[in-house]
């Protein structure tokens, strides 16, 4: 309902407590950092994502979240190895 509507600061302060209830789980946690880069809470995003890929490390989607998080932050070198990783998990090779 929120992302429908384009609030992703409300869905933030919704999911943040739906994540401190289920920590372990990985969906929740995904829907609080994509709510926190709509809403440009960057650096959020960032920490939520980064504890997702500690966790697992193949999660690709958690790995592509990130890597447009860090371009968005202008830290495309870093950004550059999470695209590319999250390609790779998700079949993605460039010919050579």
């Amino acid at each position: 309902m929120f992302f429908d509507a384009r609030n992703y600061a409300g869905a933030a302060r919704v999911l943040d407590g739906l994540v401190e209830e289920v920590p372990e789980q990985t969906g929740p946690r995904l829907l609080l950092a994509r709510a926190y880069y709509h809403s440009a809470q960057l650096h959020r995003a960032e920490a939520e994502l980064r504890l997702i890929v500690e966790r697992d490390p193949v999660e690709s989607y958690a790995r592509l979240m990130l890597g447009r998080t860090l371009q968005r932050q202008g830290r495309h070198e870093e950004a550059a190895t999470h695209l590319r990783i999250a390609s790779a998990l998700a079949g993605e090779f460039d010919e050579v």
